[in-house]
C-alpha cells in the first residue's frame, strides 16, 4: 500500500504548520506557544479529548474509531527546539535568537497532526488514538515526566510508538531495529585540584592541567581496554576549563562530558572505571579529583515483536527494499525510552535524506518526509487498532 493520497493532499498544509514552528523554537518545558498551536488544530480537527498540561505543557488528544470499542495505542512526537543560532538562511529560519529547530521536532509535531487530521475525519479503526506531543526531549526528560504524570493509565495506552527524522537516510525509508536502538546517556564533571604557581617555576606547583589531560587520555582506555570489544561505549570529554593567564598554573581544572552506553550493565562498569582513573590518576601525581557523574536518559529498547509490526507498517508503505528492520543502533540517547520502559513498543527512523546532521546549525527538517511520516502514523493506527 504506497503513501496515502489523503497525505500527499495534505503535505502542503502541514509543510506551512511545520515552518510555522520553525520560526517560533522554544526550548524545554517552555513550548507554550507550539502546545498552543498544538491544542488549537486537535480542537479544530474534532478530538474527542484534548489535555493539556501533562508533563507540565505536554497536550494529548483522544481520536475514538467508529468501529467500535477496543485498545488505544499511543503515538508520540516531540516538540522543544536546541540552543543554537540557525544558519540555513531559509526565509522562515527561526525568527528567535539563539534557538532553532535543529533536531526535526518541528517536522515530528507536524507529521504527527497530520495524522491526526486524517485520523479525525476517517476514524477507520476500532479502540483509540492517543497522540502524544511531548515536550523536553532534549535534556529535559519531558518524556520521564508524562509517564509519571500517568499518561498510560489516564489514557489506557497499550502500545506505544515514536518517530524521528534521520539524515543520511534517503527520503522514503525507514529503518528500526528490535532491541537496544538508542543509547543511555550519562553526564560527567571532574574537579582536578592541585596547587597553582608561577609558569616558570612548575616544580613548585602541582599541575592540574597536566593531570588533566592525562586523565583525558587515561579515559580513553575504557573503550579501548575495559569494555568487551563487542560492548558499545563512548566516553566523551567535551569541556576543559581551567587557569585565567598565560604565566599562572591554575589551582584547579575541570573536565566536563558525556557517557553513552546499550546497556544498563556497561553504564555501571563506565562509571566505575571513570572515577577510579580519575581519582588515580590525580593520587599518583599528588592531586585530588573529584567525580560527579549523572545518569540521565536511560537505553531505549524497542519491543522484538513491535519493531517487526512497525517495520511491516512501513513496508507496506514504501515497499520492502525501502525499510532497515535491523538498522545499528545510534549512541544518542532519547527519552522516549521511558515511555518504551512503561509500555511496549517501538522507535523508528524516517528518512531526511542529504541534509546537516541533528544539532547542527546548517540543519533543516526535509519537508519532502511529511507525506511519508502522515502515511506511517495513520496506517500503524489503523493496523494496530483493526477490528
Amino acid at each position: 500500500m504506497p503513501i496515502i493520497n489523503r497525505a500527499a493532499e495534505l503535505q502542503g498544509e502541514v509543510t506551512a504548520w511545520r515552518r510555522h514552528l520553525h520560526r517560533r523554537p522554544e526550548i524545554q518545558f517552555d513550548v507554550h506557544e507550539t502546545a498552543a498551536f498544538v491544542r488549537a488544530k486537535l480542537e479544530e480537527f474534532g478530538c474527542d479529548e484534548v489535555v493539556t498540561g501533562i508533563g507540565r505543557t505536554g497536550v494529548v488528544g483522544v481520536i475514538r474509531g467508529r468501529r467500535g470499542s477496543g485498545p488505544s495505542v499511543g503515538l508520540r512526537a516531540d516538540m522543544d527546539a536546541l540552543p543554537l543560532t540557525e544558519q540555513t538562511g531559509k526565509d522562515y529560519a527561526s525568527a528567535v535568537p539563539g534557538r532553532m529547530h535543529a533536531c526535526g521536532h518541528d517536522g515530528h509535531v507536524a507529521m504527527l497532526l497530520g495524522a491526526a487530521k486524517y485520523l479525525a475525519e476517517t476514524r477507520n479503526f476500532a479502540g483509540s488514538v492517543v497522540l502524544i506531543f511531548q515536550p523536553a526531549e532534549e535534556g529535559g526528560g519531558g518524556g520521564r515526566e508524562m509517564v509519571r504524570d500517568g499518561l498510560m493509565e489516564r489514557f489506557g495506552i497499550e502500545r506505544v510508538f515514536g518517530m524521528h527524522n534521520l539524515p543520511g537516510l534517503p527520503v522514503g525509508h525507514f529503518a528500526t531495529r528490535p532491541g537496544p536502538i538508542m543509547a543511555a546517556t550519562a553526564e560527567f564533571v571532574i574537579t582536578v585540584t592541585g596547587k597553582g604557581g608561577h609558569a616558570a617555576m612548575p616544580h613548585n606547583t602541582t599541575d592540574p592541567i597536566v593531570i588533566g589531560a592525562q586523565i583525558v587520555t587515561a579515559l580513553q582506555t575504557i573503550a579501548s581496554r575495559v569494555a568487551d570489544p563487542l560492548e558499545a561505549v563512548v566516553v566523551s570529554v567535551t569541556k576543559f576549563n581551567g587557569g585565567h593567564s598565560h604565566n599562572i598554573i591554575p589551582d584547579r581544572v575541570t573536565l566536563e562530558g558525556t557517557v553513552r552506553t546499550l546497556r544498563k550493565e556497561m553504564n555501571a562498569l563506565a562509571e566505575e572505571r571513570l572515577r577510579a582513573i580519575a581519582e588515580g590518576v590525580a593520587r599518583a601525581h599528588g592531586a585530588r579529583a573529584t567525580v560527579s557523574y549523572q545518569a540521565n536518559y536511560p537505553v531505549t529498547v524497542n519491543d522484538a515483536a513491535q519493531a517487526e509490526f512497525a517495520a511491516g507498517v512501513a513496508r507496506e508503505i514504501v515497499g520492502p527494499s525501502q525499510v532497515t528492520a535491523d538498522v545499528a543502533p545510534l549512541m544518542g540517547g532519547e527519552d522516549f525510552s521511558y515511555m518504551l520502559e512503561a509500555r511496549p513498543g517501538a522507535f523508528v527512523f524516517i528518512g531526511n535524506g542529504d541534509s546537516a546532521f541533528l544539532h547542527n546549525p546548517a540543519y533543516d527538517f526535509n519537508d519532502e518526509a511529511i507525506p511519508y511520516g502522515i502515511s506511517y502514523w495513520v496506517r500503524l493506527a489503523e493496523a494496530a487498532l483493526a477490528a
